[in-house]
């Protein structure tokens, strides 16, 4: 009786040590998860001053070139999938404003806003309807891992970028023509070293009421 409880103690022991460790790598992933938090998201997507954006706009690319951005724009609201020639254009007029990445876990092969997706997806609508940025119109963009075909992964972030703008427009009430979603499959992979790695999955978010930078104009 005694050995055969020597043995079967050590397996408990392993057992634990194991249990432990799921659970403490659970708890990381839930605070990384939880990081970037609502009033990180505002703070990254707060336009300028309005003083700040006439001053740029006018004086480095001028008031035609500030309307023809305004009317394309203005052209993609309420549009679900945008052709190659748009999708280029719009990552030029955007490459300035500000933004955040967010890591919004998204099974494989999946644009279902589960539960690891969820409070991120929260976090994000709840940001977008606050006063700071009531008003303006915001990019959402969505992006595959790199397996997969060049038009599946396109249609796949089209849909990821349309779940998390219906998901927002429905429970925040921020105006669906304020929210722009666009998908650039896996074009624009985070870790481009690990392609089919988890964090490519995730959704930007860009303000295009606000200009961050002339540096590109």
């Amino acid at each position: 009786m005694t050995k055969s409880h020597d043995i079967a103690r050590p397996r408990t022991m392993r057992a634990a040590v194991l249990t432990g460790f799921f659970l403490l790598a659970s708890v990381a992933g839930a605070q990384a998860q939880s990081a970037v938090s609502e009033a990180d998201i505002v703070k990254a997507l707060a336009p300028p001053t309005m003083g700040q954006t006439r001053s740029l706009s006018t004086s480095v690319r001028g008031d035609s070139s500030v309307n023809e951005d305004r009317g394309f724009l203005d052209s993609l609201r309420n549009r679900t999938s945008l052709t190659s020639s748009e999708r280029t254009k719009l990552a030029a007029a955007s490459a300035d404003k500000p933004s955040i990445d967010l890591e919004i876990p998204f099974d494989y092969n999946s644009a279902k806003i589960g539960g690891k997706a969820l409070p991120m997806v929260k976090s994000l609508g709840a940001a977008l309807a606050r006063p700071e940025l009531k008003g303006n119109t915001f990019l959402i963009v969505g992006h595959t891992d790199g397996k997969g075909g060049d038009q599946t992964n396109q249609t796949l972030s089209e849909r990821r970028a349309e779940a998390v703008k219906d998901y927002i427009v429905q429970n925040y009430g921020v105006p669906a023509a304020n929210l722009v979603s666009v998908g650039y499959g896996k074009t624009q992979l985070k870790d481009s070293a690990n392609p089919t790695a988890s964090t490519n999955r995730r959704v930007t978010t860009i303000n295009m009421s606000g200009v961050k930078s002339a540096s590109r104009y």
